[in-house]
């Protein structure tokens, strides 16, 4: 045997060069401390974000208030957007931590996301145990908990940290059961992990609808025609496993259909599901590519090692694990790419199955053909153009949408960069784990200047917090609740509660005519609402206006506060 392939067998065997060995045999406490050090400044120092996560947050908060768990309501409409799973989880976390510090702090909502990204990292480490050493699975977990698109799903209370784990232990499941399969030394899944794998399927549905069952299909369809056989699907013992995703998700269906008369289904398959694969949803369309660009930040920083690992894993095609990473990653990428509606967070579901295969080339990291080093040289240039963007963002940030700039943040923008640029240079000289290492420094110097460090001081992009203390400075004794035209994001009934009420200009005069007190009217709609005010003989004084930038709409906004006299009935 030739030296350089005894080296690569002894690597694949041990796991990449560079790396302590004790990281494999204690993989869990370790990865732990690093995604609680990227994650939780950005959880406990960013107001609530627009739109989804103050959707989600507020929906939650109104099941603790009202004691209705099976209804799913946003102020005073129904939100019959997503299944109950993920408002159960906000309502279960923030009725914990309620009795310290109340139901209107959003990061008790974001504590979901923070254990579903968890046990996402830790699933990830266990599924690479079916295809890996030790060493190899500590890396393919520190690959995924690195990766700035977790980070930011871990930091906010929506679906898809918590759906990401759901995915992670249902496709973990799957490998080795394939694995078994194909291998006649591989020992075939007992019951009770079948049965995992079939839970984690029913809990992903009642999280977010057919999202864990289409990732199971564009797995398991192609690894079934490239390998011309089927039978071996009846391992995973359907008649066993059926019932019990049954048992998961139809009683709330049921309970969901009765309560709202059929609505939900209208809504969250027709409306919501079936528009994503129709066009481009809420402007989020995008053409094919989308992903594929995107990935120099949502992968970062592990971008640098991601296409050669690609490239390596088709060369190994015929090895049947690297065979079923190829398919879950490439069919959900695939998948996502030719649906119209494209937001960034949806390409996650495939992150896992990458973060094993890049793991799986630092084991033993050869660029074997022309193929492999121009997938290298692209990763360099992703890697560089990533760093370069979050440099900037700790930059840039606080002048365009602070007070100016932030001296410390460049600072950190440039310890920043030259970890990033050490990684690299590494990398070019084959120093695999020391690589890993400076990439992940480079993270932890980023990732939480840019939540805790820059993310508080934008106040151009906070205008709900700026707006909600305005009204709150001139609330009085008796006000009905306020009334709030044209800045009508989720955010407001979040800061303000279920009863603000919404409306267009000339609805809100109405609305503040009839009843008094405040109205929040913005710039667009403030000639509307004086125009309807003085046909109705109602006076109003102007309080205090908000300048500032809505980020959900790309646009300047302003809005002014009134207090309407009542007029007489």
């Amino acid at each position: 045997m030739a030296d350089g392939d005894l080296a690569a067998e002894e690597a694949a065997a041990t796991g990449p060069k560079g790396i302590p060995g004790f990281l494999g045999r204690h993989p869990v406490p370790i990865l732990s401390l690093l995604c609680l050090l990227l994650w939780l400044p950005g959880i406990f120092s960013l107001p609530a974000l627009d739109r989804d996560e103050s959707r989600f947050a507020q929906a939650s908060r109104q099941m603790i208030e009202s004691g209705n768990y099976v209804d799913i309501r946003l102020g005073q409409v129904p939100r019959y957007k997503k299944p109950v799973g993920i408002y159960w989880l906000q309502s279960a976390t923030t009725a914990a931590t309620a009795p310290f510090v109340g139901t209107q702090t959003i990061w008790t909502y974001r504590l979901a996301s923070l254990m579903g990204a968890l046990l996402a990292v830790w699933l990830t480490v266990w599924s690479a145990r079916a295809v890996l050493p030790p060493l190899g699975t500590f890396v393919a977990g520190a690959v995924m908990a690195g990766t700035l698109l977790l980070t930011a799903e871990a930091s906010i209370a929506t679906t898809d940290a918590v759906l990401l784990a759901c995915c992670v232990a249902m496709q973990g499941v799957a490998l080795r059961v394939y694995k078994a399969s194909r291998e006649a030394d591989a020992p075939s899944p007992s019951n009770s992990l079948l049965l995992l794998g079939w839970v984690t399927l029913g809990l992903g549905i009642l999280v977010k609808g057919p999202v864990t069952p289409v990732l199971a299909a564009v797995t398991l369809i192609p690894l079934c025609l490239w390998d011309r056989q089927y039978r071996w699907l009846v391992r995973f013992r359907p008649l066993l496993g059926l019932p019990v995703v049954l048992a998961i998700v139809v009683p709330w269906l049921i309970a969901i259909a009765l309560a709202s008369n059929g609505a939900f289904f209208e809504q969250s398959l027709g409306d919501d599901f079936a528009a994503k694969l129709a066009g481009g949803q809420e402007s989020h369309g995008a053409p094919p590519g989308y992903f594929l660009l995107l990935s120099a930040a949502t992968f970062w920083p592990a971008i640098l090692f991601l296409f050669p690992a690609i490239a390596a894993a088709v060369l190994r095609h015929r090895e049947p694990v690297i065979r079923f990473l190829l398919c879950w990653a490439a069919g959900w990428w695939l998948l996502v790419e030719i649906v119209p509606t494209k937001l960034p967070h949806y390409i996650i579901t495939a992150y896992p199955a990458f973060a094993i295969l890049v793991a799986a080339w630092l084991s033993s990291p050869a660029l074997a053909n022309l193929w492999g080093k121009i997938a290298g040289w692209v990763a360099c240039v992703q890697f560089v153009v990533g760093a370069g963007a979050l440099a900037g963002a700790l930059v840039l940030l606080p002048r365009l949408y602070g007070g100016g700039d932030i001296p410390w943040l460049w600072g950190v923008a440039a310890l920043g960069i030259i970890l990033a640029l050490t990684a690299l240079g590494l990398h070019t000289l084959g120093k695999w784990g020391w690589a890993l290492a400076a990439m992940l420094a480079a993270a932890l110097a980023f990732y939480p200047a840019i939540t805790a460090g820059a993310g508080p001081h934008l106040d151009q992009l906070w205008m709900t917090r700026r707006l909600a203390a305005e009204t709150q400075r001139h609330v009085a004794a008796g006000d009905p609740p306020p009334v709030l035209a044209g800045y009508d994001e989720p955010s407001m009934l979040f800061a303000l509660g279920a009863d603000l009420g919404l409306s267009d200009g000339k609805g809100a005069a109405v609305i503040a005519a009839r009843n008094g007190g405040l109205a929040l009217i913005e710039a667009q709609e403030r000639g509307p609402f004086l125009a309807r005010l003085a046909e109705l003989q109602a006076d109003a004084a102007a309080l205090a206006t908000v300048e500032g930038f809505n980020y959900s709409r790309g646009r300047k906004v302003l809005v002014t506060i009134y207090r309407v006299g009542q007029t007489a009935r």
